[in-house]
């Protein structure tokens, strides 16, 4: 999809207010402040009493104290009791252990985010392994799907074809000024669960999440945003609940002019160096998105290139344990989409800089299957253009089996969004090649998965070096506890998203995505090798981030792409001051 006549270009507007401390410039001095300095709650006046309570930027329950209640007006309205942030925390996750439904405990996490967004997002940092596949994948799936059901209060914003030519007057609605990260979808491809249309707010409401969790950014300097076009899928459009326009999706140049539209308002609303990241569009979508709006904005696609970051970082960590390079690999691909040819193109990036040999030699090293079988030069024709360039010679084959039989991979990575396919014949036949074969089933929900933990393991006999894009639980194989990796992009969007920011990056290069994924693998230690680990744990995560961070942070600033000078002299601290952090302030 090119750009079309009617198309404009968007007007360069340089934003002056954005900071480097994780978020905005601090007009009321609550970021700035210490801990044990008072700060106050302003809202568009000192909130107070139940105003105070019901802002969820400000609110702490019962951790008010006396003076607080005192000074604020909340005497009367709150129990007697006045109860720390800790025993908060542990109340709020003995009731969240109760739930036996995850999406129970989905709406339940939403619900606190919309009551306390300090406390929230507390529990998230402290337990992060327990709670992240309750906010993100796989639970976040099903949220999607049930989002009209499970509706009660708007979060983010929703911008449908009903504001064509007022785009940016709708953003103009959103209360905070200094957004540093929008991230957007149109819902056409959730996950591996297809078109859920307007639907797919839950996509980036959780990015954004995690995007504070895991990598400092303040809430406030966050914008979630759904592209509502229509959907194509039947079963929304007759559903009485469904919350987005009830028409087929929008196409074509109507598409083409709408999302130009938007990418200029955002830009003359929130200036130069707001990243956009695009977030489960469809495949043709994806690729034209990222491909036109590139050298003109801050724009970041995590199907494409953050997908194929932290898989690059497995791979590169991996190579420790094989005893190989990468360049001594063969890859094979199930699925030739946004994640597949995304991994595949920044593996070749990879390996051409350590060899020295052109791209177009590297790539060859690199196999794709799609759902006609093999990509082989035969069929170039009729091929989209991003598969294109992995058309190699060879005789037609007709399925993924066969592609074993005839290439012997080194490495299968599974990005077909299709469950089961890594058959108990394909993972055998890896096994009979290889030694220690890799094996990536990267496709979410879990219930979409290649193969699971427990396949990959007996069917190699626990030989297998495993990942995945859902998370598996330890499994037990001939009296060995094998511990399964997984390849979540969680590992890179927030502190590559923190890098940026904290530089001042004005556009996103691929040596940025290689530089996250080198600081990702240079985390995984000894010990992690030890437990058959190819990835770091997330306990680690914020700590992994502002490492992460201030790698990508160092290249924008080699790149000569970087406008937050002078550089700080150590940027890991740098990253770590940086982030935000969610413990509850004092009220004067």
């Amino acid at each position: 999809m090119g750009s079309t006549p009617t198309e404009l270009p968007c007007e360069d507007v340089a934003d002056n207010r954005s900071g480097v401390g994780g978020g905005i410039s601090d007009v009321y001095g609550e970021d700035s402040a210490t801990l044990d300095q008072l700060v106050t709650p302003w809202v568009t006046s000192v909130a107070s009493g139940y105003s105070l309570m019901r802002d969820p930027r400000y609110n702490k329950g019962l951790a008010f104290t006396d003076k607080e209640r005192d000074a604020h007006y909340l005497t009367g309205l709150l129990p007697p009791v006045v109860l720390s942030q800790d025993v908060q925390e542990r109340k709020v996750m003995h009731n969240l252990r109760q739930y036996t439904v995850p999406l129970q405990r989905y709406v339940a996490l939403m619900d606190l985010q919309e009551r306390n967004e300090r406390l929230f997002y507390k529990l998230l940092i402290d337990n992060v392994e327990e709670l992240l596949p309750v906010v993100y994948t796989p639970t976040v799936g099903e949220a999607c799907q049930k989002y009209g059901s499970i509706y009660r209060k708007p979060q983010g914003l929703y911008i449908s074809l009903k504001e064509k030519g007022k785009i940016l007057e709708v953003l103009k609605n959103w209360p905070q000024r200094g957004i540093q990260v929008i991230v957007v979808t149109d819902g056409e491809r959730i996950l591996g669960l297809g078109d859920l249309g307007c639907q797919g707010m839950g996509i980036p409401v959780g990015k954004l999440s995690l995007y504070t969790a895991l990598g400092g950014i303040r809430p406030s300097a966050c914008l979630p945003i759904t592209i509502d076009v229509g959907t194509n899928n039947e079963k929304l459009l007759n559903d009485e609940f469904y919350i987005g326009l009830k028409q087929r999706r929008a196409t074509g140049q109507e598409y083409a002019e709408f999302l130009h539209e938007f990418m200029c308002a955002v830009k003359q609303n929130y200036g130069e160096k707001v990243l956009v990241q695009f977030e489960d569009f469809a495949n043709h979508n994806a690729f034209d998105l990222l491909s036109k709006y590139s050298d003109s904005h801050l724009v970041f696609n995590d199907d494409i290139q953050g997908t194929a970051s932290v898989v690059l970082a497995g791979l590169i960590a991996a190579q420790k344990v094989l005893g190989k390079k990468l360049a001594d690999h063969t890859f094979l691909f199930l699925g030739a989409g946004e994640a597949g040819t995304g991994i595949a193109e920044l593996i070749a990036l990879k390996i051409s800089k350590e060899t020295g040999a052109p791209i177009s030699e590297t790539r060859k090293k690199i196999w794709l299957v799609d759902s006609k079988g093999l990509i082989v030069s035969s069929r170039k024709e009729s091929l989209q253009h991003f598969k294109q360039p992995w058309a190699h010679e060879h005789e037609p084959v007709k399925d993924l089996i066969g592609a074993v039989n005839a290439i012997k991979p080194t490495v299968l990575i599974g990005t077909s969004g299709v469950g089961q396919t890594f058959t108990k014949e394909v993972v055998e036949a890896m096994a009979t090649n290889n030694e220690k074969p890799l094996i990536l089933a990267l496709s979410n929900p879990t219930s979409q998965a290649e193969c699971t933990a427990e396949q990959a393991y007996t069917w190699t006999k626990g030989r297998a070096i495993f990942g995945s894009g859902s998370p598996f639980d330890p499994v037990e194989y001939n009296g060995k506890t094998y511990l399964p990796g997984q390849a979540n992009n969680c590992y890179i969007f927030p502190g590559l998203g923190l890098g940026l920011i904290m530089s001042g990056a004005i556009r996103v290069r691929d040596d940025m995505l290689l530089a996250a994924s080198e600081a990702l693998a240079a985390q995984v230690t000894e010990e992690h090798f030890a437990n058959g680990l190819i990835y770091p744990p997330f306990s680690n995560i914020r700590e992994i981030s502002a490492n992460i961070a201030a790698c990508v942070a160092a290249k924008t600033y080699d790149l000569g792409l970087a406008s937050n000078l002078p550089r700080a002299k150590d940027l890991v601290k740098f990253a770590e001051s940086s982030m935000y952090s969610p413990v509850y302030r004092n009220y004067r």
